[in-house]
Order: structure tokens, then C-alpha cells, then sequence
């Protein structure tokens, strides 16, 4: 496993325990475990910001992987991808909000947005995985500059 793989394989893991964590901490809600659910909570947010951080690492000091299967489905693979990119974004807006109101003792509005942002975060874990499958398994691509290359145009 070399650079270019490894940064993705990690932020790929953490964003699936993070779904798994939320799942976990949806049934302890149910079992009215409260104190469990907040900390498991908790927990699936540490595992999302892990996430972002290694991301974000990677595409800044890195760089990103460019589509590397055939040219018939890279069309359908940047419209998923896009799909991808802009669902997350939701998630994350959705998950700080909902982590806000549990905060805050808002617990209607907290349980409200929580089915929805749980949803959306595994939809989201889903099609991250897919992703990753496609670009690191499947298809593997070329690598772009990183970030700080492309802004000093080193």
C-alpha cells in the first residue's frame, strides 16, 4: 500500500465506524440508554472528524485520485461522485446541527433531526465506500497535484 492508498483506506474506515457507531447509538436511544447513546455519539463524531481530517490532509499535501476506468463510465461515475460529495455535505451540516440540540437539550427537534440525519449519514457512508471501491479497487486512477502545488504553481 503506498501513499496514494493508504490516506484513502483510513478515512474510508473512519467514516464507516462512524455510520456503525451512529447505528449503534440509534438502538441505544431506543433502549432509552441515553448516557451510552451521547457518548457512542459522540464517539461516531470523533470518527467523521478523523475522517475530515484525513481528507482533507491527504488533498491538500497529496492530492486526489483522478477516474481511472474506461471513459464510457466516467460520465455516470462524477454524477454518483458529485451525488456523493453533495450528500456529505448535507450530512455534515445535518450532524452538527442535530449534535447542537442534543447539546442544548432540545431533544424534540434533536430526535427529529436525528432520523433524518442518520439516514443521510449512512446513505452517505454507503456511497463513500463505493467510491473507494471504484477509484482504489476496481478502477485505479492517476494521481492529481496537491493542493499547494496547484496554488503556488510549483
Amino acid at each position: 500500500m503506498d501513499i496514494f492508498t493508504v490516506f484513502p483506506t483510513i478515512s474510508t474506515s473512519f467514516i464507516v465506524i462512524s455510520a456503525v457507531l451512529v447505528a449503534i447509538g440509534w438502538g441505544l436511544i431506543i433502549q432509552g440508554k441515553r448516557e451510552a447513546h451521547k457518548k457512542t455519539m459522540i464517539a461516531a463524531a470523533v470518527f467523521a472528524v478523523l475522517f475530515f481530517l484525513v481528507y482533507a490532509s491527504r488533498t491538500v499535501f497529496v492530492g486526489n485520485t483522478s477516474w481511472g476506468g474506461p471513459e464510457s463510465l466516467s460520465g455516470l461515475y462524477h454524477v454518483f461522485l458529485i451525488f456523493h460529495i453533495v450528500l456529505a455535505t448535507v450530512a455534515a451540516v445535518f450532524g452538527i446541527t442535530t449534535l447542537t440540540l442534543g447539546f442544548k437539550a432540545k431533544y424534540a427537534k434533536h430526535r427529529r433531526w436525528g432520523r433524518v440525519t442518520s439516514v443521510i449519514w449512512f446513505i452517505t457512508a454507503i456511497t463513500g465506500v463505493a467510491v473507494y471501491v471504484l477509484l482504489y479497487l476496481m478502477y485505479p486512477g492517476g494521481h492529481t497535484k496537491p493542493v499547494w502545488e496547484v496554488i503556488l504553481g510549483a
